[in-house]
């Protein structure tokens, strides 16, 4: 008998990683992310960069319930005692600017390191300002960004015809980075340049994300790990009771209980057009938004 969404049992673990959900775009896949949410606890929950995308809302608001219902569970669990760091990345960097400040019961950090229970030293760190062209050229990088937004677009037309066909979600955008020589490359050097830096400082490895794909494997003696993103992938890193590591694929750990995401409530369907609205986003997370609207 399959479960449904109320009776998936919840899991706990000592640690949780993710990454990359830009909320506040239109490829954000909020609906599951909150599911991850409703059914994981964990001693330490890291949020680690791109978690609202300002870059996208400078363009155009958009911010339906279902993020505001994303922020409010991080919010709670934080209030509940899960111990909740923010380690801002490219696309929420305006959020830089409050490292070592704690808003509400949310600590914002450049970077941290997490020890596992088996006494591992993690790195953990969004990892833009090891990618060439973030670092180097701005505009470069948001022309990717525009590259990609379309190619998210064209994804989400792609699998609506397939859901309507009962077919399985596929990646588009997945799939041609994965099949672009260039961008394995990419990934590749990527990969090892997180793992030197790890080396550099003195610690058994790092966690990252940023460039959206979810890894985790032993480079030279240093663990290198990814926490995908929740636009493509719906991944996060997690670290068990004993202090092993791995990585979840939460289109598949749902898939007894979701075939699609819950369908929103009759307010929830309601875009927020400003932040003056009837937005209900509490705390730090509506101010990061409320910022990135007002950064030039």
């Amino acid at each position: 008998m399959s479960m449904t969404a109320d009776t998936l049992p919840t899991r706990r673990y000592r640690a949780i990683w993710i990454s990359d959900v830009h909320l506040g775009t239109r490829g954000c896949k909020a609906e599951y992310l909150l599911d991850f949410l409703r059914h994981t606890e964990s001693d330490t929950l890291y949020l680690v960069g791109d978690i609202v995308d300002g870059w996208r809302l400078r363009k155009g608001w958009f911010w339906p319930q279902a993020h505001n219902d994303v922020v409010q569970k991080v919010l709670r669990k934080a209030r509940k005692g899960t111990k909740v760091l923010f380690i801002p990345g490219n696309h929420d960097e305006f959020a830089r600017d409050y490292a070592d400040l704690k808003f509400g019961d949310i600590e914002v950090v450049r970077e941290a390191v997490h020890q596992t229970a088996d006494g591992r030293r993690l790195l953990v760190i969004h990892g833009d300002a090891f990618d060439g062209v973030v670092k180097y050229a701005k505009w470069l990088a948001h022309l990717g960004d525009t590259a990609y937004t379309l190619a998210l677009w064209l994804n989400h037309w792609f699998n609506e015809a397939r859901r309507r066909l009962d077919l399985p979600y596929w990646s588009l955008s997945a799939y041609l980075k994965h099949k672009v020589k260039n961008a394995v490359q990419y990934i590749d050097n990527y990969e090892h340049t997180m793992a030197e830096e790890a080396r550099r400082l003195g610690v058994d490895g790092v966690v990252c994300g940023h460039i959206h794909h979810a890894e985790m494997r032993d480079l030279n003696g240093i663990v290198y790990c990814n926490d995908g993103d929740w636009v493509e992938s719906c991944t996060a890193l997690v670290e068990h009771a004993d202090g092993r590591l791995e990585v979840l694929h939460w289109l598949a750990e749902a898939a007894v209980s979701l075939a699609a995401p819950s369908p929103p409530a009759k307010d929830k369907a309601k875009e927020i057009e400003c932040e003056y609205s009837s937005s209900r986003t509490p705390g730090f997370l509506r101010s990061m938004v409320s910022f990135a609207r007002l950064i030039p």
